[in-house]
């Protein structure tokens, strides 16, 4: 991502704000980045990181694993980030190819179909509450085993079981707990581990997350 004079008074402003906090360096970068993306400073507590989450996402990236996302805004906004650095495959719910199922949503429908074809890639699911959920229970049943999921999706029913499902499955992860989230945030944490993995990974990279 290429910073301007206006971004670099924003994070001073961000940075200042914020404080004292216990995020490493670079779970500091995503926070920050969330807090850019949205204004809110509230995501200081609700982001979560499992413990391996950045050098899973950051070694997954760098494989050039598929990515699966379940809605276009997240496709679109992490694409050409993508393209510009490790150009994994990015893959978007809504457009798999499935059969009509009325017991499930479009976007879970084609999550599930995704996960299935793509069992080890990097899932972002920053809208869609159905598909987190389908893509849990996949998870449940070991059928699937993600190398990162970010579940960011804004809901009121059940959004909090979902999110402490997918904590407790052991895979990593990066979520956003309680009942905020959108499709901004899961943008804002893929193209800042981007950046991350990048430097670690990158032809001009030397550091490791």
């Amino acid at each position: 991502m290429e910073w301007h004079g206006s971004d670099a008074q924003s994070l001073a402003i961000i940075d200042r704000e914020i404080g004292d906090h216990i995020f490493s360096p670079a779970e500091y970068e995503i926070v920050r980045r969330v807090i850019y993306a949205t204004a809110d400073f509230e995501y200081k507590s609700l982001i979560r990181f499992s413990e391996q989450a950045l050098q899973a996402g950051a070694a997954a990236l760098a494989a050039r694993s598929t990515i699966v996302v379940d809605v276009p805004m997240v496709q679109v906004g992490i694409s050409p980030h993508i393209q510009n650095t490790f150009a994994n495959p990015v893959y978007c719910s809504m457009d798999a190819l499935t059969r009509p199922q009325k017991e499930k949503t479009r976007a879970a429908w084609g999550i599930e179909t995704l996960a299935k074809r793509y069992p080890e890639g990097i899932f972002i699911l920053g809208e869609a509450q159905t598909s987190l959920t389908t893509l849990v229970e996949l998870i449940e049943a070991e059928e699937i085993r993600p190398a990162l999921v970010i579940g960011t999706p804004a809901g009121f029913v059940g959004v909090d079981a979902a999110k402490a499902r997918l904590n407790d499955s052991m895979i990593q992860n990066i979520r956003v707990d309680g009942r905020k989230g959108s499709a901004v945030v899961a943008v804002a944490i893929l193209n800042g581990l981007v950046d991350l993995a990048w430097q670690a990974y990158g032809q001009e990279g030397r550091g490791m997350i």
